[in-house]
């Protein structure tokens, strides 16, 4: 089993569910999928950050960080600087706040993020496309270029459409598709 069936196997049988459930986007979903379980174990960082990295070193993107909306986006940032370290390009990963933080320096994106990056905007599930474009909308109010959104996930619901027609590309590592077909062989 490659690397790249691997994560699809660990997101279809820990991180996507069937029932009833609201999104965060706010729709009614009988599918849902919880990054995290994967994003954060041991095993789904081990595969993600060299599988998003080679889709990234693919791409003609050359960011210099990445990162996107906490909570989503975070583990898989760090994984993608994790694996980048020993390349002679590593990316520094960042986090973006979803409110200004009250205390000390009141920060909306934290890390070591440089105004004058060239920035992938990471997000766990696209579904609406809207955490993405808050992401972007934040990170280029802070001087940023925008590259384009790697995702680790597209539900197909239109969100990656919604990015891609306000001018960013989109590169996905999994489809809802494939995690379904993964769920029933599973």
């Amino acid at each position: 089993m490659t690397n790249y069936d691997q994560l699809v196997h660990l997101l279809a049988t820990r991180s996507a569910k069937y029932g009833q459930f609201t999104l965060a986007s706010g729709v009614q979903s009988n599918l849902y999928i919880d990054a995290r379980i994967t994003t954060m174990s041991p095993e789904g960082i081990a595969l993600i950050g060299p599988l998003a990295l080679e889709a990234l070193q693919q791409s003609s993107w050359n960011p210099d960080s990445v990162g996107g909306l906490t909570l989503g986006a975070d583990p898989i940032s760090y994984s993608i600087a994790y694996a980048s370290a020993s390349t002679k390009s590593p990316l520094r990963a960042f986090t973006v706040r979803k409110q200004i933080k009250t205390h000390g320096t009141g920060k909306l994106i934290e890390g070591p993020f440089d105004p004058t990056d060239r920035v992938a905007i990471v997000e766990d599930v696209i579904t609406t496309g809207s955490s993405a474009l808050q992401a972007i909308h934040t990170v280029a109010a802070a001087g940023a270029t925008i590259t384009g959104v790697i995702a680790l996930i597209d539900r197909e619901e239109g969100g990656r459409l919604k990015i891609e027609d306000a001018g960013y590309p989109v590169i996905t590592l999994v489809t809802a598709t494939q995690i379904i077909a993964n769920m029933k062989l599973s």
